[in-house]
């Protein structure tokens, strides 16, 4: 009786090989194929690509967490294998640079339209002179 209640209890679990997959998948779509570039490793179909997505099944299947398996992976290729990288004291002006340039841009605009104001230049003597020459 004990041995086919453990039966049905292992047969109602779902597989822990469905469990590794579905977390390897998603750790998949968050780290860049350093090949591809613009792909995760789950989209690629580079070799490098198979083989990283085969080091993190291997890893989650031998029990680390995905936070383990993300820091195994930038040991690894840095922080470059992140999709979404840290903002980091060394990453803040790859964060920021394009808000600064935009922002001087806008400044430097500005200021250039506001030197340029319309200010009336006076009349020469002989533009004085043609003019009234004109309205007579």
């Amino acid at each position: 009786m004990k041995s086919l209640l453990i039966t049905l209890l292992l047969m109602a679990a779902p597989p822990a090989d469905a469990d590794v997959e579905d977390r390897a998948r998603a750790l998949g779509t968050t780290l860049r194929c350093v090949v591809c570039q613009n792909q995760s490793i789950e989209e690629s179909d580079a070799e490098l690509a198979e083989d990283m997505r085969a080091l993190v099944r291997e890893e989650l299947a031998s029990g680390k967490t995905e936070a383990e398996v993300t820091a195994l992976m930038r040991d690894r290729y840095g922080d470059y294998v992140l999709l979404r990288p840290p903002v980091q004291r060394n990453t803040l002006v790859l964060w920021f640079a394009p808000l600064l340039l935009v922002g001087g841009a806008l400044v430097w605009m500005l200021r250039a339209r506001g030197s340029r104001a319309d200010v009336p230049v006076p009349l020469s003597d002989e533009e004085r002179a043609r003019l009234d020459a004109l309205r007579r």
